[in-house]
């Protein structure tokens, strides 16, 4: 099995005066998540799985779109921002949320997640989509940084959670062995996107 984990395209920033903030792609965003059915077209791609997050929605679409495939939503893949009242990028954060900048450049979460909680879930929601799907399937995931970074420290063994700047609508690919080993293949390909992406 082949397990595309594919970051979402560049989304706007939010803030909600009520309830969850949930920004929809940006125009560049939606220019990188169109890129991306060319992108996937040497994979056999069988399945979509999304966060159920707008962003990763639709950074979905298109690849949903050109494959005529459905696209099953998860809680357990979705951010660590999930369900919460702003998100913004990470060049905003710098101005915004200065202390929660610095822990993400150092690799570590944002103060408000709770790292083992989220940990639990992602892998909990990996495992569902390796558990639910054939071993000679390609399935891609539409995600987000946090999620491939989580996968990747544990695969990887990593000494903190966010060790790579996972860029907007990047694939890393993970095999998965018919013992149910896991390997990473490839991370954070972007020569789809690389001319869209702020240096």
């Amino acid at each position: 099995m082949q397990l595309l984990l594919i970051r979402h395209a560049e989304p706007n920033n939010a803030r909600a005066e009520t309830g969850v903030a949930d920004p929809p792609l940006t125009e560049a965003g939606r220019l990188q998540a169109s890129r991306l059915p060319d992108a996937l077209s040497p994979y056999a791609i069988t399945r979509l799985f999304s966060s159920p997050q707008l962003r990763a929605l639709q950074t979905a679409e298109p690849v949903a779109d050109h494959r005529g495939l459905d696209v099953k939503t998860t809680e357990d893949i979705a951010e660590y921002d999930y369900g919460h009242d702003h998100y913004f990028t990470i060049d905003a954060a710098k101005d915004v949320a200065p202390a929660a900048y610095k822990r993400i450049l150092a690799g570590h979460l944002p103060d408000f997640v709770d790292a083992d909680d989220f940990r639990t879930r992602v892998l909990r929601g990996i495992d569902h989509v390796v558990d639910t799907c054939d071993h000679s399937e390609t399935v891609a995931l539409f995600v987000h940084g946090g999620v491939v970074n989580i996968v990747l420290q544990h695969l990887l063994d990593l000494p903190r959670p966010l060790m790579f700047p996972i860029e907007y609508a990047s694939v890393t690919r993970i095999l998965v062995s018919r013992s149910g080993a896991r390997r990473v293949a490839s991370i954070n390909e972007t020569g789809h996107v690389r001319d869209t992406l702020r240096v």
